[in-house]
C-alpha cells in the first residue's frame, strides 16, 4: 500500500505538476473546482459504509457475499441519488453550461466506486496488495494518457474525461482481482434485514464524510466565487502538495483495524496501549512532514510549478500544518468506530465544518487565498482540541493527543490516560 502510494507521489509531481504547468493557473483552477463541486457529493454515493463494510467483514466473515452484494447495491443506489442531488444543486450556483458539464462527467464516475467493496473484502483479509497493484494499473494507465493529451496539446475536456476514465479502469481491474481469489459471485446477494443494520450504522459517518469532503473543498468552492479560477489554481497547487500526505494515516489506520478490534476483544488496557502508540506515531510523522515542507516550501513551489504559482508558497507554508490534526482525526475516527460511536464522529466534523466556512467567510475577503488555509487550520484545532473537552467521553482522546506530544515518554506502556 505504502508502495502503492508512493509511486502515486511521483506521478502527482511529475504528471500532476506537468498538467498544472501546461493549464495555467486558470484553466487548472476550473479543474480543481469541477473536482471540488464533484466530490462535495460523492461521500453521498458511499453511504458512509467504507469502514463499516470491513468491520462487519472481520467480524462475521461467513456472511461474506451477503455483505459485498448488499454493499454494492446500496453504494449504486447511492450513485444515482448523488447525480440527482448535484443536478439540482447546479441550478443554485452562477456555473456557465461548460462548466457544469465538466462536474458531472466526473461527478459520474462515483458510479463506479461501487466495486470499492472489493477493497473491503481485500481489507479485511490484511491483503490489500491485490488492491494496490489494481490501483498502480489505474495510476499507470492514467498518467500514460495525461502525458499524450499534454504532447498532444489537448484541451481541458480530455483531461476532465481522464477522471472518469480513471473510475472505470480502476473498477475493472478491482473485480479482476476479485476473480482471481475464486470466490465467488456477490452481485445477486441482497439481504433487507443487513442493509438496515448497515445503513442504521452508517448513516452518521455518512454525514461525517460529507463534512468532511464539504471541509476539504468548500474553501476552493467559495475561492472561486469570491476570487475567481485563477486563485482557485494557486490554491489548489499548494493543497495538493498538503494533501498528497495524507495516505499515510489513512494506510496506517485501515491495516490496524483488525489488529485493534481484536485487543480489544482480548482486554482494553492492550488495546488502550495500542492506541496511545498508534496517535503518537500519526502525531510526530505529521509533525516531522510538516516541518520539512515548511522550510522547503519556496523551493518546492518555484521547481515544481514555476513562477506563475509563486503566490501558492505562503499557503502551502500554513496549510501542511493541517496535517497533525489530520493524522491525528484518523486513528482517532477508528477508535469511535470500533467503539460504535459514529454519530460522535459527525459531531465533531459538521462543527468542524460550521467553523471553517464562518472562518472562510471572514477571512477570505480580508486575506484571499492565504486566509482560506488559516481559516481551515484553526477550525481543524478547535475540532480536535476544544471540542472534545465539552464531552467527558472524548475527553480521553485528547488526554492522549497532549500525552503523545511527549517525545521521550509517548511509547512507554504505563503513560496512557485511561480510566475505566
Amino acid at each position: 500500500m505504502f508502495g502503492e502510494q508512493i509511486l502515486r507521489m511521483v506521478a502527482g509531481l511529475l504528471v500532476g505538476v506537468w498538467v498544472a504547468r501546461y493549464l495555467g493557473p486558470e484553466q487548472f483552477g476550473l479543474f480543481n473546482y469541477a473536482i471540488a463541486f464533484a466530490s462535495l457529493f460523492g461521500s453521498i454515493a458511499k453511504l458512509g459504509l467504507d469502514s463499516i463494510v470491513v468491520r462487519d467483514l472481520v467480524q462475521e466473515p461467513t456472511l461474506l457475499k451477503a455483505y459485498m452484494g448488499t454493499a454494492f447495491w446500496l453504494k449504486l443506489v447511492g450513485a444515482f441519488l448523488m447525480l440527482a442531488i448535484l443536478a439540482l444543486a447546479t441550478l443554485f450556483t452562477s456555473n456557465d453550461s461548460t462548466t457544469n458539464l465538466y462536474v458531472f462527467i466526473i461527478a459520474s464516475g462515483i458510479i463506479f466506486q461501487s466495486f470499492e467493496v472489493v477493497d473491503f473484502y481485500f481489507q479485511s483479509q490484511v491483503l490489500s496488495k491485490f488492491v494496490s497493484i489494481c490501483k498502480i494499473t489505474q495510476l499507470m494507465i492514467s498518467s500514460l494518457i495525461k502525458l499524450y493529451l499534454i504532447l498532444t496539446g489537448a484541451d481541458l475536456f480530455w483531461f476532465v474525461l481522464v477522471s472518469l476514465v480513471d473510475q472505470v479502469s480502476l473498477a475493472i481491474s478491482l473485480y479482476l482481482a476479485y476473480r482471481y481469489q475464486k470466490l465467488g459471485g456477490f452481485f445477486r446477494h441482497f439481504d433487507f434485514t443487513l442493509a438496515k443494520k448497515m445503513i442504521k450504522d452508517s448513516w452518521p459517518l455518512m454525514l461525517s464524510g460529507l463534512a468532511i469532503m464539504i471541509y476539504f473543498r468548500t474553501d476552493q468552492i467559495m475561492i472561486h466565487e469570491m476570487l475567481g479560477a485563477r486563485s482557485v489554481g494557486i490554491y489548489s497547487a499548494a493543497i495538493r502538495l498538503t494533501e498528497v500526505w495524507y495516505f499515510v494515516p489513512v494506510i496506517i489506520a485501515n491495516s490496524l483495524l483488525p489488529s485493534l478490534i481484536n485487543a480489544k476483544k482480548a482486554g482494553e488496557n492492550g488495546y488502550y496501549i495500542r492506541l496511545q502508540k498508534l496517535y503518537a506515531l500519526m502525531i510526530w510523522i505529521a509533525i516531522g512532514i510538516a516541518c520539512v515542507m515548511t522550510f522547503l516550501s519556496h523551493w518546492i513551489i518555484l521547481t515544481l510549478y514555476g513562477e506563475a504559482y509563486k503566490d501558492a508558497v505562503s499557503v502551502l507554508m500554513i496549510s501542511i500544518w493541517n496535517g497533525v490534526f489530520v493524522f491525528f482525526g484518523c486513528a482517532w475516527s477508528q477508535w469511535m468506530l470500533i467503539e460504535n460511536r459514529t454519530r460522535m464522529i459527525s459531531f465533531f466534523q459538521i462543527n468542524t465544518l460550521f467553523f471553517n466556512v464562518i472562518l472562510n467567510l471572514i477571512l477570505i475577503p480580508r486575506f484571499g487565498i492565504y486566509g482560506a488555509a488559516i481559516a481551515t487550520l484553526i477550525a481543524s484545532s478547535i475540532g480536535h482540541t476544544m471540542l472534545p473537552l465539552f464531552i467527558k467521553s472524548q475527553r480521553i482522546a485528547l488526554k492522549m493527543f497532549l500525552n503523545s506530544l511527549n517525545p521521550i515518554g509517548m511509547f512507554k506502556e504505563n503513560n496512557v490516560f485511561y480510566k475505566k
